[in-house]
């Protein structure tokens, strides 16, 4: 019994370790940006959060386990938000590899679409890549009220049908249309069609 607790509490010192250096990782990362993007030196931040500039720097540099009162002056200080003190750093260049996808929809020898940039909360608009087989069409219903599509053409020609209406589009060529409607994606023969589409609303 009292081994089985030890080891409990070992396990959870474990992980209580692990979110610990996870979260000073953040904070470290986030403060440095935060600071600098708003132009203040360490100087100018222990004036505002009466936190000394050798205990803000060794935050910066992730050698202290700040508590969460200097964490709440900290926040006060730069006028953030804790979340955006803590929360997981901004990602300033991210890449999306082409090999890495795979498709959100996809019916053989019809169409494959690949989500690059899907819904995400806090970003007001979504990048999809749809690839059209020769002859192929790719059904969809209505995206919602109020919502916009940006159609650009790669390769391949496409044709696009709306309430009975057709319009056609070269490589280059580009579209934009309210989504509301059900419409359908149309692929030429011989070739496979390849275009971007980009959803955003009012």
């Amino acid at each position: 019994m009292h081994m089985r607790l030890y080891a409990d509490v070992q396990h959870n010192a474990y992980w209580k370790g692990i979110i610990m250096d996870y979260l000073n990782e953040n904070v470290a990362i986030n403060l440095k940006k935060i600071r600098k993007g708003k132009k203040m030196s360490l100087d100018m931040l222990a004036a505002e959060t009466g936190i000394s500039k050798s205990m803000l720097g060794q935050i910066e540099r992730g050698e202290a386990n700040p508590t969460l009162g200097t964490l709440g002056k900290i926040t006060s200080g730069l006028r953030v938000s804790f979340m955006e003190l803590i929360g997981p750093p901004r990602e300033e260049i991210y890449i999306m590899r082409k090999e890495t996808l795979t498709p959100i929809k996809e019916e053989k020898d019809n169409f494959r679409n690949y989500a690059y940039f899907p819904f995400e909360e806090g970003r007001d608009f979504e990048i999809y890549c749809v690839e059209l087989e020769p002859n192929g069409c790719y059904a969809c219903g209505s995206h919602g009220e109020n919502t916009i599509e940006y159609i650009v053409v790669f390769s391949g020609t496409l044709r696009l049908e709306i309430d009975g209406a057709n319009y056609h589009l070269a490589p280059g060529d580009a579209i934009r249309l309210y989504s509301d409607k059900d419409h359908t994606y149309y692929g030429c023969a011989g070739e496979r069609t390849q275009f971007y589409m980009l959803f955003t609303w009012e």
